[in-house]
């Protein structure tokens, strides 16, 4: 009864949330999270008030299987973007712009603490610097997608956007991997090349080979249907199949085999929307049927995040200063690459500020960081979460901004505003007789 009631307290409490941010035209995002703060381990929790609220982390972890089944169908649908026509148009913008932005945010973000530790080296190691530039590549696929479909964006933007977000994390695991084994290196004093190169190679060859087979194997058996129902029902089965192949790791050898349920999930979608020809009408229904589930992934989210980071000056000083040059290089990358492969105008000017929201990925990636030694590791946890935080509050709004200043959000026309207004009337009136 507990996590039962605790699960419909954090649906209820995302809902009304969006009411009360409507006025402020904040993305339905931004009022999830604050949702989650505000009955979280911090707030109500605080108060000791049971079973309305996440009391504890532990409470908040119980749900974890929530978060990666939401990851799951927020990497599908993704994926779906990934369609060769649109590809023809965007493919090379997208590949270049993914991975010249994520290399620059690491660039500026390495820099920079590397000035901080020129200045004061007991603050922050080289190895600490060296991984926080690594999580630095991290885009938040959830919130951008989140506000794509609540606004229903479509341009020549959101076009490139999506699978840019979708490359970013593979180009994510690769400088992650590499960068994180230098630091393990310099710590110990040992070069091990098979973490720095091989791993990362691997797990990313062999997420993208499960998520095409299995994208194969669903397109098959939606064969064996007519009914659209039963097809949306494999395919849900499949996204929960897929995310759950995924957690799988074994080694080879001294080789870690492992997958990214993003990478594998996003494959599947990708494999999917080009072979099946049903893929489109099956991806809308499936979008409609995970918006209560998504709602649901970002309050347990901002109930995830951790507010005694304030505590901390030293962490909030190197937090300002990773978020600030992360976001310079972010933006400055995606500005230059992006005049180099010819973009329009506002592409370049708007495309790198809908990169900016990070969370799951950049998590996970600080997670694996906890295995430094002398507790280097708790120094990058604190800051991503800082990090985090930030970015997840203010990140989607920065997006919706971008896009609608891009032309990819469209006011609403009067036209619409007066049928909207036409049928709230007529059911007041009904309601009234």
């Amino acid at each position: 009864m507990g996590t039962l009631l605790t699960v419909s307290v954090a649906l209820l409490a995302g809902l009304l949330m969006t009411r009360v941010f409507k006025p402020l035209k904040l993305p339905s995002v931004t009022a999830y999270l604050i949702a989650g703060v505000l009955i979280g381990p911090y707030c109500l929790g605080a108060l000791g008030i049971t079973n309305l609220g996440f009391n504890s982390h532990s409470a908040v972890e119980a749900l974890a299987l929530v978060s990666e089944v939401a990851l799951g169908f927020i990497a599908f649908s993704i994926g779906s973007e990934f369609r060769l026509e649109e590809l023809k148009k965007t493919g090379k913008q997208a590949f270049v712009i993914g991975i010249v932005q994520a290399l620059v945010a690491t660039l500026f973000v390495d820099l920079a603490l590397l000035v901080v530790h020129l200045i004061m080296p007991e603050v922050i190691t080289v190895p600490q610097l060296i991984t926080l530039g690594a999580i630095a590549t991290a885009t938040a696929p959830a919130a951008t997608l989140m506000v794509v479909r609540q606004y229903k964006a479509k341009g020549q933007l959101t076009d490139l956007l999506l699978p840019i977000v979708a490359l970013d994390d593979a180009v994510g695991l690769i400088v992650f991997a590499v960068s994180f084994g230098i630091a393990k290196s310099i710590v110990v004093g040992q070069v091990d090349m098979v973490s720095i190169i091989v791993n990362p190679l691997v797990e990313i060859v062999c997420s993208l080979g499960l998520g095409a087979i299995m994208g194969w194997i669903l397109t098959q058996l939606e064969k064996l249907y007519n009914s659209n129902t039963n097809r949306l029902n494999l395919t849900i089965a499949f996204v929960f199949l897929t995310a759950a192949l995924s957690m799988m790791e074994f080694h080879i050898g001294s080789v870690h085999v492992s997958f990214s349920s993003l990478l594998v999930c996003m494959m599947m979608g990708t494999i999917f929307c080009n072979i099946c020809p049903l893929s489109h009408d099956l991806m809308e229904r499936s979008d409609k049927w995970t918006s209560p589930l998504l709602a649901l992934f970002f309050v347990i989210s901002g109930a995830e995040l951790e507010l005694n980071v304030f505590a901390n000056i030293a962490i909030v000083a190197i937090g300002v200063v990773y978020i600030l040059f992360r976001s310079l290089g972010k933006y400055m990358g995606t500005f230059i690459s992006a005049k180099t492969t010819k973009c329009s105008p506002e592409i370049c000017k708007y495309l790198g500020i809908t990169l900016l929201p990070q969370a799951g990925v950049a998590l996970g990636m600080c997670a694996l960081a906890m295995v430094l030694p002398d507790n280097q590791g708790a120094l990058i946890r604190n800051i991503t979460l800082f990090a985090v935080l930030i970015y997840e509050l203010f990140g989607p709004v920065f997006t919706r901004m971008a896009l609608t200043a891009a032309g990819d959000i469209k006011p609403m026309s009067d036209e619409v505003k007066n049928r909207r207004q036409t049928k709230l009337d007529a059911a007041k009136q009904k309601a009234e007789n």
